[in-house]
C-alpha cells in the first residue's frame, strides 16, 4: 500500500498557481525525498497532505483513504517550520503539553520514549530557548511522533545543522522508519545528506513532479566514473574521446571516463601518449548533479 497517492492535485493562491497538476507517489515505510527549488511547490504541497491548506482540484489519498478522513488524520505528523514550544519552559515540559494536548495515556513514558528515539533525553530538562537549532528540530520531530504517526511530513528539518546535528538526524531518521510502521516524507535542499537516508525521491519544480525514482533507480542512473587531472587537458580530452565511449570535462576540471574500465588502464593510455595524470579519483554522479543536469533539461 502507499502512504500518499496524489493525481493532478492543483492549489492556487488567487491568481498564483503553487500546484498546478501534481501527480505523486509515497510508499509507505519509505523514507522521502522531496526536491525543488524554492518556490516550486513543496511546502504547499506538504501543508496539503497534513490537511492545514485544501487543494482546489485533483486527489489526495493517504493509506488508500481520501485525506479529510478523520481516521487517517489522526495518523498523520507534521513539523513545517518550527515546533509550537513556549521558550521558557523545559523540554519536558513542553512535550507534556503536547502530550496532553493529545489526551495521550500514560503520556510521560510515551514522552520520554520519543526523547529516547531522537536523542534527547539527556536534555529534557533544558530550557527550550536553550536548545540549539538541531536540539529544536529533534524536539518538534518528537512532538509530531507522539501521536504514534503512520506518516511523518517535515519541511527543511536539516537547515542550519552542523555536521554533528545532520549525523544525529540521519540517525534519527533511520530508527523512525526501522520497524517499517512510519513513513516520512521530509525536503531538504541538503541534497549530498539526503541522498544517504532517501530511499525514495519526488523532484517537483513550477508545481509540477518532474521525476520519482527509487534510491536504486537514482543509483542506475548515476554511474561511477574515472576523473582525472592532467596537463595538456585538451589533448587528452581528445584522446579519451578516442578510445573510450562516454568522456567528458567537469566543472571542477576533471576529464571523466563512464566506461568500465580499470582506472589504471586510463592513466597508462594517457601516460604512453606523453600525458601524466596530477590527481585521479574513482566517483559516482551525485543527486546534486542530477538535480542541476535535470533542472537544466539534461536528462
Amino acid at each position: 500500500m502507499n502512504a500518499v497517492e496524489i493525481r493532478g492535485a492543483v492549489k492556487r493562491f488567487g491568481e498564483k498557481t503553487a500546484v498546478a497538476g501534481l501527480d505523486m507517489t509515497v510508499p509507505a515505510g519509505a523514507i522521502y525525498g522531496f526536491i525543488g527549488e524554492n518556490g516550486s511547490g513543496k511546502s504547499t504541497t506538504e501543508k496539503m497532505i497534513c490537511g492545514l491548506i485544501k487543494k482546489d482540484a485533483g486527489e489526495i489519498r493517504l493509506f488508500g483513504r481520501d485525506y479529510t478522513d478523520e481516521a487517517v488524520r489522526e495518523r498523520v505528523g507534521v513539523l513545517i517550520e518550527a515546533p509550537g514550544c513556549f521558550p521558557s519552559l523545559s523540554v519536558f515540559d513542553n512535550m507534556m503539553l503536547a502530550a496532553d494536548n493529545l489526551g495521550l495515556e500514560d503520556a510521560e513514558a510515551k514522552v520520554i520514549e520519543m526523547l529516547k528515539l531522537v536523542r534527547m533525553e539527556g536534555a529534557a530538562g533544558n530550557k527550550y530557548k536553550n536548545c540549539s537549532l538541531g536540539m529544536k528540530q529533534r524536539v518538534g520531530i518528537a512532538m509530531a511522533l507522539l501521536g504514534e504517526p503512520y506518516l511523518l511530513v517535515l519541511d527543511e528539518p536539516l537547515n542550519g545543522l552542523d555536521a554533528d546535528g545532520m549525523r544525529i538526524m540521519r540517525e534519527v531518521f533511520l530508527d523512525i522508519v526501522k520497524d517499517g510502521t512510519r513513513t516520512v516524507i521530509v525536503s531538504s535542499h541538503l541534497l549530498s545528506e539526503l541522498q544517504k537516508v532517501a530511499t525514495h525521491y519526488g523532484i517537483i519544480r513550477h508545481g509540477k513532479m518532474l521525476d520519482e525514482m527509487t534510491a536504486d533507480e537514482l543509483d542506475a542512473d548515476c554511474p561511477t566514473y574515472i576523473g582525472i587531472r592532467c596537463e595538456e587537458r585538451g589533448r587528452a580530452r581528445a584522446l579519451l574521446g578516442i578510445k573510450y565511449s562516454r568522456t567528458e570535462e567537469d566543472e571542477a576540471g576533471f576529464l571523466r571516463v563512464y566506461d568500465n574500465v580499470p582506472t589504471e588502464d586510463v592513466v597508462k593510455y594517457l601516460f604512453e601518449a606523453g600525458i601524466y595524470a596530477t590527481e585521479i579519483k574513482r566517483d559516482r554522479i551525485s543527486l546534486e548533479e542530477y538535480y542541476i543536469d535535470l533542472m537544466n533539461g539534461g536528462r
